[in-house]
């Protein structure tokens, strides 16, 4: 007994050892569970909590640990990590249930909706002061450490990483917890399948899907909502029967609750419930970082100062970064050049200064000509169709080719924050259900994207 409660103090020395060199995160999803279990032929036993996080701890901590036991137990320390014995019999009952491992290298198909991507998984995303609470927030649900918190709101301009996380949720519940039911959707999935469900009389079949088959509801872009108010009821009382079930949900959006505008009070007091946790641009230090993981999940080799520029010229967002790397690989691999500086400058002439150039003014211009109308008719307050579309295109142009908020954009044309929004909503929709209103918006997008403005 004596030696038990010896190598378990030493288990416990080499845990906080270890700690003080990982991430606090890292250490908290694998190291942290991973627990002493007994003393086999001088082998020191440890437990892990089932096969994912047996494997992540000996992959990525092995060596660190076996480091820490032969500085404390000398040359001779050994150890093994196993699965609990608890986690291998629940394991055989749901091998018995059939439940279908995911594929290496694959999208990973949840219980129902979209796929998730196979790099959207919290080993994938990159920690910084930016996104710090919203990793914590997003793990902690998922591991289900605090009973307490069954709601998060991810809140976050385009590209900053709200998606990653929610599906990083999906990713470590299917993977820790398979006998959970996950739904990965679009609030714009939701809205058109109860649609559908209406059409084809089979709304009672819709309800019980999502109230009685879904333990996890990961839900994106909840501001497509605004307007729809015959699917916000119907949410609003899912949620309701979800969170009364003691169910997970996350939702992800680029505006606060609160700024959704034609959003009833009810379905706004649902997605302010829990946590709501804010994305902010990354840093230099972080979005070197996170050009740097890129970098290695690709197997690219780039040079650290093409490495240091590209995090000093691309600032806007993830996105933006990913499309800087990608640029100067794809560039060099094609043309058979060496990645430098000066390929690297090029790229990002492209993609930097092409958006700092585009101003609503400028958009305001572009789609008058177009149209044939006055800049005096786009702001004015006219419901001619002939005069509103070119208006919600401008609108919609001015939100995604520059950094102006919401509030700034709606003064330029005389709208209030909430006529914008909706001005959005509709071109987004109609890219979708309208082909020559997708057209339309690709020629813009080609001239301002061009400089043929």
């Amino acid at each position: 007994m004596g030696k038990l409660i010896f190598m378990e103090a030493i288990w416990n020395s080499i845990k906080i050892a270890v700690k003080m060199t990982i991430p606090e995160h890292s250490y908290r999803m694998w190291l942290e569970p991973v627990e002493f279990n007994r003393v086999e032929n001088g082998v020191m036993v440890l437990s892990a909590p089932n096969y994912f996080s047996q494997k992540r701890a000996q992959d990525n901590y092995g060596s660190l640990i076996l480091s820490e036991l032969k500085k404390i137990s000398g040359e001779n320390g050994r150890y093994i990590i196993e699965v609990s014995e608890r986690r291998r019999k629940t394991g055989l009952v749901k091998v018995q249930k059939s439940i279908q491992l995911p594929l290496p290298n694959e999208n990973i198909q949840p219980h129902y909706g979209r796929f998730l991507r196979k790099d959207f998984t919290f080993d994938h995303f990159v920690v910084g002061g930016n996104n710090e609470f919203a990793f914590t927030a997003s793990l902690s649900l998922a591991a289900k450490k605090n009973s307490q918190q069954n709601c998060l709101f991810l809140l976050s301009k385009t590209g900053m990483g709200k998606s990653h996380l929610s599906q990083a949720v999906g990713h470590h519940i299917i993977s820790q917890y398979p006998e959970e039911r996950v739904y990965y959707l679009t609030a714009e999935d939701f809205s058109n399948e109860m649609v559908q469900a209406y059409r084809t009389d089979s709304i009672d079949k819709f309800k019980g899907k999502y109230r009685k088959e879904c333990d996890i509801l990961l839900l994106e872009d909840v501001h497509s909502l605004s307007g729809k108010e015959r699917t916000q009821i119907e949410l609003a009382l899912t949620l309701d029967t979800l969170l009364d079930a003691d169910k997970k949900i996350i939702f992800s959006s680029c505006y606060l609750p609160g700024d959704i505008p034609k959003l009833n009070d009810k379905l706004k007091s649902r997605f302010s419930y829990g946590i709501i946790s804010s994305i902010e641009p990354p840093n230099f230090r972080t979005r070197v970082r996170i050009l740097q993981k890129k970098m290695l999940s690709n197997g690219y080799q780039v040079q650290e100062e093409v490495i240091n520029y590209l995090a000093s010229e691309l600032t806007e967002d993830v996105r933006q970064l990913e499309s800087g790397l990608i640029g100067v690989t794809a560039r060099s691999s094609l043309m058979g050049i060496p990645i430098n500086l000066e390929l690297a400058e090029n790229v990002v002439k492209n993609i930097a200064q092409r958006k700092k150039n585009i101003t609503i003014d400028i958009i305001k211009k572009l789609v008058c000509k177009h149209f044939n109308i006055s800049l005096i008719d786009l702001v004015s307050s006219s419901r001619k169709q002939t005069v509103m579309r070119p208006r919600q295109i401008a609108i919609y142009l001015s939100r995604r080719y520059t950094d102006s908020p919401l509030q700034t954009i709606g003064k330029c044309f005389n709208k209030y924050h909430a006529t914008a929004l909706h001005s959005i909503g509709v071109i987004e929709r109609g890219i979708k259900d309208n082909g020559s209103l997708k057209k339309q918006v690709e020629l813009f997008s080609q001239k301002l994207e061009s400089g043929n403005f």
